[in-house]
């Protein structure tokens, strides 16, 4: 897209928004029309890239900490990433209000390839989650100046596509991702598929880089000072609970007492008020967001070691789970994007919410003896297709929610809703796995996949809330 001049015209809300496109020709085409072409394939390529990141690490990470000797720190392989994107996405806000998102988007996928280096070259468990902490800030700064592009470069009829086609770039990744990165570990090693994601995140930034250029800093934007100190409380905090978790000597409570008074202090500060609370409208999109995500993920990153410890899978076996979750994910957010929809988005996310419910709490019926492991498939299926209908469908609301001086920020906490929620319950799972597995073996898979149904349930029966 060549660049354009910021003009100012009054929104739905009756605000003066600060755009980067000129209306009329803003209007006169699709995410793929000349006018949007090279932004839209750069946008949806990074995601590709980042998908390619999730499917990937998730298939061979049984094998990397098994080399690594860190089994019994698998989760923080998942968490670490988590706690260092929650840092990663206040800053992210932060900077794409102050210094503009084109500026944030170069910072982060800066930091995500040096996490992946460092992860790929790790020769221990600690210097392996340091990078993953890396990778993680990088990640969260890069995925909200993302949403601030989109909010900021695109019309409001435009953004249900751009959300879907979003989505739609996990499915190449998902179907080839796990046969080639199992291939990779067991052929040859698990660093290279850490070493090679960067050879694919550099182009896409390259090929945005003219429609990107210009986009300063968002104008009169209210004072948030403090915002990373915060930020940095709630990871200190998040992180300093699942240690104690997963490690059960006698100074465990107070480093859990610490961590939650961090948390206590901080998050009412980050989030929008009423977040925590479940209000109704914009908190109860964020809170949903992180429900559905710690529903989801916390099950995620225990499915691939499930099938390999306690069904016989090979890694590239394993990893298809998280291939049949990505094809569906992007069907039910192509369904959430047509323009024909009639659907209200508060009970699309019900629909959404309940899929993930049932989905999580069936992955525990492989586990039966008898039963065909292959069930594990049909059930992540399952749950991925609620995600897709549910969570395009909250980032929508994000945007009708919010004013155009708030978009950076609502986006971060957005994101920062999806962290919390992924930590807590990623971490809540491993400190299940921890003290479960050694003297129960796949029970503790059991209890894990029912504790995130319930979790999804409890979103299913929230969602009237996000109507406002």
């Amino acid at each position: 897209m060549s660049s354009t001049s910021s003009v100012e015209s009054v929104d739905d809300m009756g605000v003066l928004p600060v755009v980067d496109l000129d209306r009329e020709e803003a209007s006169a085409g699709g995410m793929f029309s000349a006018h949007y072409r090279r932004l839209s394939l750069g946008l949806i390529g990074l995601i590709s890239s980042f998908a390619v990141d999730g499917i990937a690490v998730g298939t061979v990470m049984p094998i990397t900490v098994a080399e690594l000797h860190g089994l019994p720190f698998y989760a923080w392989a998942f968490s670490g990433y988590l706690i260092g994107s929650l840092f990663g996405m206040v800053t992210g806000g932060d900077i794409s209000d102050r210094r503009g998102p084109s500026r944030a988007l170069a910072i982060g996928l800066s930091a995500f390839c040096v996490g992946l280096v460092a992860s790929g070259l790790a020769t221990s468990m600690i210097v392996f989650v340091l990078g993953r902490l890396v990778q993680g800030f990088g990640g969260g700064v890069a995925i909200v100046a993302v949403y601030v592009i989109v909010a900021r470069k695109y019309p409001e009829r435009i953004r249900p596509r751009v959300f879907s086609s979003m989505a739609a770039a996990w499915v190449l990744p998902s179907i080839i991702g796990p046969g080639i990165a199992g291939w990779i570990a067991e052929a040859g090693s698990w660093r290279w598929v850490f070493l090679g994601i960067p050879l694919l995140v550099i182009p896409m930034l390259a090929l945005m880089v003219d429609q990107l250029r210009g986009m300063g800093p968002t104008p009169d934007v209210s004072p948030r000072s403090g915002r990373k100190r915060l930020a940095l409380a709630a990871t200190i905090g998040t992180a300093a609970v699942q240690y104690a978790g997963q490690h059960l000597v006698w100074t465990s409570g107070l480093l859990a007492i610490f961590g939650v008074g961090l948390l206590v202090i901080s998050l009412p500060r980050l989030l929008p008020a009423g977040t925590l609370r479940y209000a109704s409208g914009l908190p109860a999109v964020i809170t949903s967001r992180g429900v559905l995500a710690g529903a989801f993920f916390g099950a995620e990153a225990f499915i691939p070691l499930m099938l390999q410890r306690e069904r016989g899978y090979t890694a590239q076996a394993a990893g298809f789970a998280l291939t049949c979750a990505a094809l569906s994910w992007a069907t039910g957010s192509w369904y959430q994007g047509r323009p024909s929809l009639r659907i209200s988005r508060a009970t699309l996310v019900r629909f959404g919410a309940s899929a993930v419910a049932v989905g999580n709490a069936s992955l525990a019926i492989p586990l039966i003896p008898g039963v065909p492991a292959w069930l594990a498939l049909a059930s992540w299926f399952l749950a991925g297709l609620g995600m897709g209908l549910s969570i395009a469908s909250l980032s929508v609301l994000l945007f009708e929610y919010s004013k155009p001086e708030e978009r950076g920020s609502n986006s971060a906490a957005l994101q920062l809703g999806d962290a919390l929620g992924s930590i807590t319950f990623v971490a809540l799972g491993g400190v299940i796995f921890a003290g479960v597995y050694a003297t129960h073996g796949a029970v503790a898979f059991v209890v894990i996949f029912l504790v995130m149904g319930i979790l999804a349930a409890l979103g299913a029966l929230m969602a009237p809330r996000i109507a406002g």
